[in-house]
């Protein structure tokens, strides 16, 4: 059974029966998902060539890791601080929905997230109020899409799942019905 037929199937009448819905639409879903990595740090200080470079690598990644072509997010403004420079590119986005969001969460829960160092449960504290749950990956090389034999640079990521829920109740009852490790604290 994959992810789509399980909420369909089994999250949609838990959650109705726990907090009492009288429509199957009332109950919350995932909308979709947002996978960032940001590579600002690797690129200041390079010249243009060495930037493109990392931008690219990036780029061939997060496609292999989303199934999705990633839009580049250039700096808004200049912070000498950082030796940020104004429309410098400086993260990678891809959002997904529908079909290509479920296979992803497939292989997040079953496939990358079993392959981090020490992983013992996502925290309770990665959802927020709204019910949004946010990952944080120091090593992209978790997923299985990523070559580790022919990674220079590893980078770390951030997966942000969108939920239609209203509390952080109705978000971990979700997550947990449709097999994300949450850990109980």
């Amino acid at each position: 059974m994959n992810l789509k037929e399980k909420y369909q199937k089994e999250a949609v009448p838990a959650l109705s029966k726990k907090f009492g819905y009288k429509n199957v639409i009332a109950s919350p879903k995932i909308e979709k998902v947002v996978i960032n990595s940001c590579f600002g740090k690797k690129v200041i200080d390079k010249s243009s060539k060495e930037q493109n470079k990392i931008k690219e690598t990036v780029v061939e990644d997060l496609t292999l890791i989303a199934g999705q072509r990633p839009k580049i997010v250039k700096s808004k403004k200049a912070v000498s601080g950082f030796s940020l420079k104004q429309n410098m590119d400086i993260a990678a986005v891809v959002t997904l929905r529908g079909r290509k969001m479920y296979d992803f969460l497939e292989r997040l829960i079953y496939l990358a997230l079993p392959r981090l160092r020490d992983f013992r449960g996502i925290p309770e504290k990665s959802i927020d109020e709204k019910g949004n749950l946010t990952i944080g990956f120091k090593e992209h090389v978790s997923f299985p899409e990523v070559f580790t034999e022919k990674e220079k640079s590893i980078l770390g990521l951030e997966v942000t799942v969108v939920t239609s829920a209203k509390s952080k109740e109705e978000g971990k009852e979700l997550y947990k019905l449709m097999g994300f490790p949450i850990k109980e604290s």
